[in-house]
């Protein structure tokens, strides 16, 4: 049946080039070589001389305002290369912008801000549609090394502008003055950050035992920035794309020449979630100050699928809980008269559910961390989990949120303050009570950096202390191949404004020889662009944080996360993954080694 197929598909060969007026003997010929259809034999001739074509390179950029998940602008990246001569739109990313007002900023604020963020979209487009689209044509999206080195020089020379600028405008107002001989500028009467105005005689001074470091000013951001790291993400998207494998194994690829590692990237781990479950409101009425996120963390041994699931029930439990008051455990009775007074009044009651936060989770208050903790145990209880066992908690105190310059203090809860080493002892109590806190997230600010050695001392072989708002902006992070940020256990990055695919790779090198661990982290102004799922998994980040499990641009990168999984799987190049703590105190101990792994959860 075989041979007689062959010989069908030959005579109708031969009847083709006998109407084109094919020489006999080269009919004879192909029939011989090519016992194919015509089709059949042009598609093999194609794909064979495709071998010998150019390759791909960038013919065209175009950027776009569009807008985030919260209905805020931000920056769209195109990418178009010549392919076999014809130009073809290969891929786009969406960039995530991160604000950095705090909950109870004045409307001024937000609105200077919000301006500020208009400009610098409307910028970031038009350097990606006019100098950028100019300066990388032809280049081939596979070279990233290339393409970051040339984004790198570009914002270099933008900054030197914008320095010149600054200068000149500087020497104007100097010579204007002068020329007008406005007598000196009497010195403010305004109390610096840190300081406390001298108390009245006879007052009790509530200065701080000793000075606070004053906070470091925030990290400039050039209006535009987003342009180069919107331009770098999208050029290894469409690298990986040109290249017919998924981002994740591009990045590991670009990781691997970069570093220069023996192992092959073809087995990889995927970073464990930390499922944002509640944010927690910094206002009035409640009182507490101390959490402004509570987040879950399956355990290692499960999937990312089993772990999500007991994620969404636990979710679907606390829900019930938040909007049945009635069943919300109050506070204990050991607390004495002033606990049964408590208990006898509303205010006693934790804050109960309110909406949906912009992080993709329940949004609540409560009065005290124990409060919390013991809604949670009941939460887990009442499902047949336990906490430390089946789940961990991370809990992000977002420190620099609450520092009360006047007072040299951090107010945890309204109207109670503990100074920096204070802090460091309530962490300690904190975590020898509730061991199932894992991670704490800016647990101090960063400028309170002896009592960040000291809290990684007393709580690094228990916990991991998370540096996110108290590391700087990725670029400035890397000095002379160290890491300039507090002593911790790990860092929080995201990929924002100026950041480059080249920068991520280099820093979570370093940052791994350093024994940090990473973790890529969800912008508040997030987009539906996955891609920051891909970039965890192919740095090999030990965390993603991606908010909750609701709203849309948050839920799509827990989906990518689980379709990655499955990838893996499949293809039988998942490797495991551990979690194991530094003994910070222990300065003898060897640099790769680390100590107590966490204990496996009870099977199903």
């Amino acid at each position: 049946m075989e041979a007689g197929g062959r010989r069908a598909r030959r005579r109708e060969a031969a009847e083709y080039y006998r109407g084109q007026r094919v020489p006999e003997r080269m009919e004879e010929a192909l029939n011989a070589l090519f016992p194919l259809s015509p089709g059949d034999l042009y598609g093999e001739l194609a794909n064979y001389l495709s071998k010998y074509s150019k390759a791909p390179v960038i013919c065209k950029l175009v950027g776009r305002k569009v807008l985030d998940g919260v209905g805020q602008p931000t920056l769209e990246v195109e990418i178009y290369c010549t392919v076999k001569n014809y130009e073809k739109r290969i891929c786009s990313t969406v960039m995530s912008f991160h604000s950095q007002i705090p909950e109870n900023a004045l409307p001024e604020k937000i609105e200077a801000e919000e301006k500020e963020r208009n400009d610098s979209v409307n910028t970031a487009v038009e350097w990606v549609n006019e100098s950028l689209n100019t300066m990388l044509r032809d280049l081939e999206p596979t070279d990233q090394c290339q393409v970051d080195k040339m984004l790198g020089e570009y914002f270099t020379n933008k900054v030197e502008e914008k320095k010149n600028i600054q200068r000149q405008e500087e020497e104007e107002e100097e010579e204007a003055e002068a020329t007008l001989a406005l007598p000196p500028r009497a010195p403010s009467p305004a109390t610096p950050p840190g300081k406390k105005k001298s108390a009245k005689p006879g007052k009790k001074s509530s200065v701080a035992e000793r000075p606070i470091p004053p906070a470091e000013p925030a990290d400039p951001v050039l209006c535009g920035s987003l342009a180069i790291g919107g331009t770098s993400l999208a050029i290894a998207k469409a690298g990986a794309t040109i290249s017919h494998v998924p981002l994740y194994s591009h990045i590991a690829l670009l990781k691997h020449d970069q570093s220069q590692l023996q192992e092959s990237p073809e087995e990889m781990t995927l970073p464990l979630p930390m499922v944002t479950l509640l944010n927690c409101e910094k206002m009035s009425p409640s009182k507490l100050k101390l959490v402004k996120e509570v987040m879950l963390i399956p355990p290692v041994q499960l999937s990312l699928k089993q772990g999500i699931e007991r994620v969404l029930d636990i979710q679907k439990e606390m829900t019930r809980l938040l909007e049945s008051p009635g069943k919300m455990p109050g506070p204990q009775p050991a607390d004495g008269k002033k606990g049964r007074a408590q208990n006898s009044g509303k205010k006693s009651l934790p804050q109960f559910l309110k909406r949906i936060s912009h992080l993709g989770c329940l949004t609540t208050g409560y009065d005290d961390v124990e409060q919390l903790l013991l809604v949670m145990q009941t939460a887990c209880s009442n499902i047949g989990l336990e906490l430390g066992t089946d789940v961990y908690l991370a809990i992000n105190c977002a420190a620099h949120e609450l520092m009360d310059y006047d007072k040299g203090k951090y107010e945890i809860l309204t109207g109670t303050f503990k100074s920096p080493d204070e802090m460091v002892a309530m962490y300690g109590e904190l975590i020898d009570k509730f061991p199932f806190i894992i991670a704490l997230i800016d647990p101090l600010r960063k400028e309170d950096r002896e009592q960040w050695s000291n809290i990684c001392c007393a709580l690094g072989s228990k916990c991991y202390l998370i540096a996110e708002d108290a590391a700087t902006c990725i670029s400035k992070l890397k000095t002379d191949q160290n890491i300039n940020t507090p002593v911790c256990s790990g860092v929080v990055l995201k990929y924002v404004n100026e950041t480059k695919v080249s920068d991520l790779i280099e820093l979570t090198g370093i940052l791994h020889g350093q024994r940090h661990i990473t973790i890529l982290g969800s912008p508040d102004g997030e987009s539906s662009d996955d891609s920051l799922v891909d970039l965890a998994v192919g740095l090999g980040a030990r965390f993603i944080k991606l908010g909750g499990l609701s709203r849309g641009e948050r839920v799509t990168k827990y989906n990518r996360l689980l379709a990655i999984e499955e990838e893996l799987a499949k293809n039988r190049n998942l490797r495991e993954t551990k979690l194991e703590f530094v003994a910070f105190a222990e300065e003898s101990q060897p640099e790769n080694q680390l100590s107590d792994e966490l204990p496996p959860p009870e099977q199903d």
